[in-house]
């Protein structure tokens, strides 16, 4: 006893044990060995071997395992073993080298505490059963891929959201159990459909070909029963429900006994969990029969379909000839048409561009004359009573933009003989030191008579001119506007920049009106086309 219990066990376990041990020794149940319901906590190999060594089943549900393989034995010593049962134990991991139990079938783990599975699982090739439900998994390996005899795996209440991609190569697969709602790879939408389902969108996600599990299962049920039958699904079923029928009714002695009454219900509980799976397969096989026919016909269906527009398509090539032919004579008559109007739009152009430049040119005198035409009563009547001597100096000097300053400040030609540098600041007029100069040699040919030119609007000048950040005009250079000439005068526009005062203010020498009086006062550059202002000239609307 000391080698299957790790802690004292109660006596009614001692005595299950017992029972099962002695039936295990019995001819005939030298393949079975079940010690389930005894509240092992520990097994060891050694003494399952020298008890009943060449046993094929392991029953050892509803104890109190923690691990299968405890510290100096080697699972390699079940490598008869085919069924290994160990649902409802306390079980954190299986075994790392679980794959050499080689011949094993079928792999029961339910309701245990497995978080996960060893990649050795994958070298079992005979296994065709699978139950890990219930447990702490949250993925399973890849190498469950290489089960290529597996028929059901029942994954269900588990953590796991996704499956690896590998289950694809599992062609035998026939019953797969799982958490469908909860999937996110394959998509709920398909795991909801069932097996067949989720094999086929695995299969497309590794590219290749899906085919029912039938075809795959005659090769595997041949190795299992050593013969050719087409029906050796159905038999093996059958030959393992009899195997363990046999065993329960071995294991009765006495219908009082209430070890009897246990394993009653165990075998009730049995034969009713292999009736449910065979009415799941028998239904899932009518579906599978009632998908290839519709199938079938869906297939037909198409070839019919496909011969049809075979001969439509033979009709819709010879239409398209004469519509491609019908397309290239437009084609070719609307290309001489496009060359003839880029021919035509060439032309507009160098016309349109030799009005531009002939506007142009005479902008500059038009935005001239209407700033005579808007100068106001008040600088005219100031200009009417202006020394003519003044007016011929400030010609003679190219400095008639001063003049309007000079009126402002009743500087007459004796006052500008006395006056300095400072005083020249003082009335705004800077850098312009000739005057002083002019005003002195004005003194002495004062007393040559001299014919003065009649005083005309066109020498004076008709504005007031501010100065502008960048130097003035070098006196002689011909400037030209840059504005585009406009369809009517310039007419009362908001200032661009403030957009609320009137704009009063003329650069020079793009010649546009675009700002007021204060915001002109801190640019540089005119607003519309960026040139530099070298003079800035005050507008009065009339």
């Amino acid at each position: 006893m000391p080698l299957f219990f790790k802690k004292k066990p109660s006596e009614d376990s001692k005595k299950k044990l017992e029972f099962q041990l002695c039936l295990s020794k019995e001819a005939g149940a030298d393949d079975v060995l079940d010690i389930s319901a005894c509240e092992l906590s520990e097994v060891s190999f050694i003494s399952i071997e020298s008890i009943c060594p060449l046993f094929q089943v392991l029953i050892l549900h509803n104890n109190e395992l923690r691990s299968l393989v405890p510290k100096g034995c080697d699972i390699g010593t079940l490598a008869t073993l085919k069924v290994l049962d160990l649902h409802e134990n306390k079980l954190t991991s299986l075994p790392e080298d679980i794959g050499k139990l080689t011949s094993l079938q079928i792999l029961n783990v339910e309701k245990n505490r497995l978080k996960s599975l060893p990649p050795s699982i994958g070298d079992l090739q005979l296994l065709q059963t699978l139950n890990v439900k219930g447990n702490c998994l949250c993925e399973l390996p890849f190498s469950i891929g290489s089960l290529s005899s597996l028929r059901t795996l029942n994954v269900s209440d588990n953590n796991i959201v996704q499956l690896p991609k590998q289950l694809a190569y599992i062609r035998t697969l026939e019953t797969f159990t799982l958490d469908a709602a909860m999937m996110t790879y394959p998509p709920s939408s398909v795991c909801v459909e069932g097996t067949e389902s989720i094999q086929r969108f695995l299969c497309s996600e590794v590219v290749i070909e899906y085919c029912p599990p039938s075809q795959y299962l005659l090769p595997v049920l041949e190795h299992d029963c050593g013969k050719q039958d087409t029906n050796s699904f159905d038999s093996l079923e059958e030959a393992w429900k009899n195997k363990f029928s046999n065993y329960e009714k071995r294991k009765v002695r006495d219908s009082s006994d209430p070890v009897y009454i246990l394993f009653s219900l165990e075998q009730e509980r049995l034969e009713h969990g292999v009736s449910q799976q065979q009415k799941v397969q028998d239904a899932e096989r009518m579906l599978m029969l009632e998908k290839v026919r519709q199938a079938e016909d869906d297939i037909s269906s198409r070839i019919n379909n496909m011969l049809m527009d075979n001969n439509r398509c033979v009709c819709v090539q010879e239409f398209l000839v004469e519509q491609r032919s019908a397309l290239s004579g437009m084609l070719q008559q609307l290309m001489k048409q496009r060359d003839q109007r880029e021919q035509e739009l060439r032309q507009v152009l160098v016309e349109m561009q030799l009005k531009s430049d002939s506007n142009q040119q005479n902008y500059w005198m038009i935005q001239y004359q209407r700033l005579l035409n808007t100068k106001p009563l008040t600088l005219r009547m100031q200009e009417a009573g202006v020394e003519t001597g003044l007016v011929n100096m400030l010609c003679k000097l190219s400095a008639q933009h001063y003049l309007p300053i000079l009126v402002h400040h009743k500087v007459t030609t004796e006052s500008l003989r006395h006056m300095k540098s400072s005083d020249l600041k003082k009335v705004c007029v800077q850098h312009y030191y000739p005057l002083i100069t002019a005003s002195q040699k004005n003194d002495e040919a004062a007393s040559v008579p001299m014919a003065s030119p009649p005083l005309t609007p066109s020498l004076l000048p008709n504005a007031i001119v501010f100065h502008a950040p960048s130097s003035p005009v070098t006196p002689g250079t011909p400037v030209t506007p840059s504005a585009p000439s406009p369809v009517e005068g310039p007419g009362i526009s908001e200032c661009v920049v403030c957009m609320e005062a009137a704009a009063q203010i003329i650069f020079l020498p793009c010649g546009h009106v675009c700002c007021c009086q204060v915001c002109s006062g801190a640019l540089q550059g005119c607003p519309l086309c960026r040139s530099t202002i070298l003079q800035c000239v005050r507008l009065y609307h009339g």
